[in-house]
């Protein structure tokens, strides 16, 4: 196996060796940096230490140096070393204790004490270590429901430490551990409480979700799990003042999003104004977000500018995506599904130790299809079907305590049929009139490195990742409407550096970062058929080079307020190629413009973050943050003239307020937020007098709303998750300089008024599962000048089953009542417009099983 990893290291150093050799600098020396701080500080002078005092002895005693033991250090003993010296205690009796608050688990022995145990929780299952400990009883010890609220508790033999796990029925206990007197106790509490208990790592510590000076969501694998959440557009169902849809059924060659009242419609733009994260890789693009997901541990959605903690900036929020990570336990989960259109469904995941405590794999993989529900009036039949792949892989490898290296793997292909677009008649909004299918496929596969060092003094992260993307797409219209043809790739690298204060810092907390990313965007053919005027074809070549550097620190002068402030300096260099032709009937070619060659553009910025938190009692914490957001300038590779080539940086003020509580031992959470942006320079995409786009224009916007989050549990296994989001945001000062229409006071595109979420779900002790939720919106517009919109609409999604220890079985219905709503409008062509609508209602059944 350690062959295996020594392969794996070769490939990924080759693979970006091969790519291009000097941009490898910064990566390695910020790798190398970590291994040299940590390696030359107390792991190392430990070594050195022992290696002069082995000396020492040895030369008293008259030993030839020839004979001196070092201290092993190859890459095998790192691998498989193991405590030889330490005392093994033995267990000689395991028991149970009810308490009035749950229930104890006693282990005695007959001398000595044992070594405090390690903890960590794993969905409703707390897991305990003690090392160096041996269990007498013959084949362990085991129980099914002891208590109210523990579904089981086992306890085994695992070479040389002893395993406890503890099953909670509705969710993982906690314990308390009292050692002494040749006995160890856990005391346990089942009562029933909100995942707030959980750790969240937002802001690149652990910390308890409501101790967290900003607006955050937190789905975790039990939720997400329940409420079947699989891609970014499920994540924005539960999150308020979030949206993300398809541009159009049957096919998703865009996806448009918006946070807070900030969207990204201009796929022209430089950056996104959401950072989107999967597993610390970031994902960009609207054209390349289109993905699935399997395996997900928990989603973490921060509202507003992020820019201090993170690597890539981000002037509206961060969607964080954390799959399952691999362990030392084994475990082999799948499920099956079918459904309406014959829809199939296939997930598994695999998770072993290779070697134990040292070397673990984990593996996932998850397949999605159906077939279309689109009928073709031209030819008859029904078209736009789907078909999602995803796999990962992850082999992680734990050296020491301290530190721990894992290789990640993450692919994604999508395999549409015609992304379908029609008249805006929610009457016959699957029906289209085709002479030609279309279709929209989308592959992505990345690689990485994560390598972290958790030390008394710091701790250190690195992470390396190169990600690769491709979309190929045809859009046709109507018979006798605009056909648009495209195939787009782009290859990312990414460096990411972090220094930080250790987990037991509490007065004062610090981190530093760099930032290295390197993009080549790549435009290989984008067609445009117009039937009365011919075909019109773009090439473009957009590379971009970003540095930066960022940090923060929080202070607490007092026991109750905490005071924080960060600072990001981030510079890049934009060039590009691009032609814009025509295509005569022989198949002649026309340039429509001279062609542009080697444009550059370079950008710089300073972006702070600062605020304070304060606990006004156990049960309440108010914050308040001021952050500034940026997104730089830009290259135009669809420019018509030398006017249109450029655009501006971005920059935005965030302003906001909140308050955090719970009450009730954690059965009631509820959290509210107030905001201001003020944006300066918006990067919008302007359309034409034919409704047709080609130019950015920088404008202003302004964006004001408020949120408010509520969990409660007020039965034991009834849960009851609620959310709403109100944001108001509109043009300052747009006159559009192709049409001369004045845009100002205009509501901003693809941004809901309202967003709204309420889920109730509850699992019963005898197996009974029952979910039932809704998201709702307000009114959207679709195109700058608000003649496009969508009226309030509602979705409902319902949940029923049966759960066993292992295994679980569902009915399901999602958009039950089967409501027609848009997803995305043009005002193209002029004056009738097109629009995308969403999926009708679907339904079936689904098994799910744990081995």
């Amino acid at each position: 196996m350690l062959q295996f990893l020594f392969v794996y290291i070769y490939i990924f150093t080759y693979l970006v060796l091969c790519e291009d050799v000097l941009k490898l600098k910064f990566w390695y020396a910020g790798i190398l940096g970590i291994f040299f701080l940590v390696l030359s500080q107390p792991a190392l002078a430990q070594v050195e230490q022992t290696k002069i005092d082995n000396i020492k002895d040895k030369a008293s005693s008259n030993i030839p140096l020839s004979e001196i033991q070092f201290p092993k250090t190859s890459a095998s003993y790192l691998l498989t070393q193991e405590n030889t010296t330490a005392v093994i205690v033995q267990i000689t009796s395991v028991r149970l204790q009810t308490t009035d608050n749950g229930l104890e688990v006693i282990l005695e022995t007959p001398q000595g004490d044992l070594l405090p145990p390690t903890t960590k929780t794993e969905g409703n299952t707390l897991i305990a270590d003690i090392p160096n400990a041996v269990l007498i009883p013959d084949g362990g010890f085991g129980e099914n429901n002891p208590v109210e609220g523990i579904a089981s508790i086992t306890v085994r033999q695992l070479d040389n430490k002893v395993q406890i796990r503890i099953t909670g029925v509705t969710n993982a206990p906690t314990a308390n551990f009292v050692n002494g007197d040749r006995r160890l106790i856990l005391s346990l509490d089942s009562s029933p409480r909100a995942d707030i208990e959980l750790t969240v790592t937002a802001q690149k510590r652990p910390e308890e979700e409501q101790e967290i000076p900003l607006s955050l969501t937190v789905i975790r694998q039990q939720q997400i799990e329940d409420a079947q959440i699989d891609s970014f557009q499920d994540i924005a169902e539960n999150t308020p003042n979030f949206s993300f849809a398809p541009t159009s059924s049957g096919g998703t060659e865009f996806s448009n999003y918006s946070m807070r009242g900030i969207n990204n419609a201009n796929f022209l733009t430089a950056q996104d104004s959401v950072a989107f994260y999967i597993d610390d890789i970031p994902v960009d693009y609207n054209g390349f977000l289109d993905l699935a997901f399997t395996d997900l541990e928990r989603i973490e959605v921060l509202r507003g500018s992020q820019s201090t903690l993170y690597g890539k900036n981000s002037s509206a929020g961060v969607v964080n995506v954390i799959s399952r990570q691999a362990t030392f336990e084994p475990e082999v989960t799948f499920g099956l599904g079918y459904g309406k259109y014959n829809y199939r469904e296939l997930e598994f995941s695999l998770n072993d130790a290779l070697v134990e405590d040292k070397l673990a794999l984990r593996i996932a993989g998850a397949y999605k299809g159906q077939d279309g529900f689109i009928e073709n009036l031209a030819t008859g039949e029904k078209i736009g079907e789907r078909a999602r792949f995803a796999g990962r892989a992850q082999l992680s490898w734990t050296p020491t305590l301290d530190w721990k290296v894992s290789f990640n793997s993450y692919n994604s292909f999508t395999d549409d049929g015609n992304p379908t677009y029609n008249t805006i008649n929610p009457e016959y909004p699957f029906e289209v009139n085709l002479e030609t299918e279309g279709f929209n496929k989308l592959s992505t596969n990345t690689q990485s490195v994560k390598i972290g060092y958790d030390g008394e003094g710091f701790r250190a992260t690195s992470i390396t990742a190169r990600r690769y993307s491709r979309q190929e797409n045809v859009v046709p219209g109507n018979t006798g409407a605009v056909q648009i043809i495209d195939d787009i790739n782009s290859t990312t690298w990414t460096q990411e550096l972090r220094f930080q204060s250790p987990e037991t810092a509490e007065r004062f907390q610090w981190l530093l970062g760099g930032y290295y990313e390197s993009r080549d965007f790549k435009v290989d053919d984008a067609q445009t058929d117009f039937p009365e005027f011919g075909r019109f074809r773009r090439f473009g070549d957009d590379s971009r080079t970003t540095y930066a550097v960022f940090g923060q620190v929080d202070y607490k002068p007092i026991e109750p307020l905490t005071v924080f402030a960060g600072l990001r300096y981030e510079t890049s260099d934009a060039s590009s190629d691009s032609s814009y032709e025509s295509i005569g009937a022989n198949g002649s070619l026309t340039p429509l413009r001279p062609e542009f060659t080697d444009e550059k553009v370079s950008n710089d910025e300073l972006i702070p973050r600062f605020g304070l938190k304060y606990q006004l009692n156990p049960n309440l914490m108010a914050y308040t943050t001021i952050a500034k957001g940026y997104r730089p300038g830009g290259l135009n590779y669809r420019a018509g003239s030398e006017a249109e080539l450029r655009f501006g940086e971005e920059k935005t003020w965030s302003y906001e307020a909140g308050l955090k509580s719970s009450w009730l031992d954690n059965r009631l959470i509820a959290n509210l937020s107030v905001f201001h942006n003020d944006v300066n320079d918006y990067q919008v995409l302007q359309f034409d007098e034919s409704g047709f786009f080609g130019s950015v224009s920088n404008i202003d916007l302004k964006a004001t709303g408020v949120e408010f989050e509520l969990k409660a549990k007020p039965a034991r296994g009834l849960d009851l998750i609620a959310s709403v989001g109100y944001v108001d945001s509109k043009y300052k000062n747009y006159l559009n300089s192709d049409t001369g229409v004045d845009l100002s006071d205009n509501q901003v595109p693809f941004v809901p008024q309202f967003t709204y979420n309420l889920a109730a779900q509850y699992r019963s002790q005898g197996g009974l599962f029952a979910r039932a939720g809704l998201s709702g919106y307000g009114i959207t517009y679709f195109d700058d000048d608000n003649q496009i919109k969508q009226e309030p609409y509602l979705l409902v999604n319902a949940r029923i089953g049966y759960e066993a220890e292992k295994y679980g079985i569902y009915l399901y219905a999602n958009n039950l009542f089967d409501t027609r709503y848009i997803t995305s409008g043009f005002l193209f062509p002029v004056p009738d417009g097109t629009a995308g609508f969403g999926d009708p209602v679907t339904y079936g059944v689904q098994f799910k099983a744990t081995l």
